[in-house]
């Protein structure tokens, strides 16, 4: 069974998040420390600080829509709070 993952990566140099998704979490997050994706290539360096996977490539979509918006930054925001201070 292969899954499809949600990802949140934290700039080290603005502490930014981006939040992404992919089937190859391990794969995505190498190209992002590479600097092969242009969203996150000039904030480098990053770092993983939150995922999450599902069987749904539906299901993962839905829920990085719902975490890009206003009230989808406030849940990730509490449901990470420990690993943000």
């Amino acid at each position: 069974m292969r899954f499809w993952y949600i990802y949140v990566l934290r700039s080290q140099k603005d502490h930014m998040f981006y939040i992404g998704s992919t089937n190859d979490l391990e794969r995505r997050v190498q190209q992002h420390q590479r600097g092969e994706n242009i969203s996150t290539a000039k904030r480098l360096p990053i770092e993983l600080i939150y995922f999450e996977g599902h069987v749904s490539k539906e299901d993962a979509l839905r829920r990085e829509k719902y975490f890009k918006t206003t009230k989808g930054k406030v849940t990730l925001r509490q449901m990470i709070r420990s690993t943000l201070k």
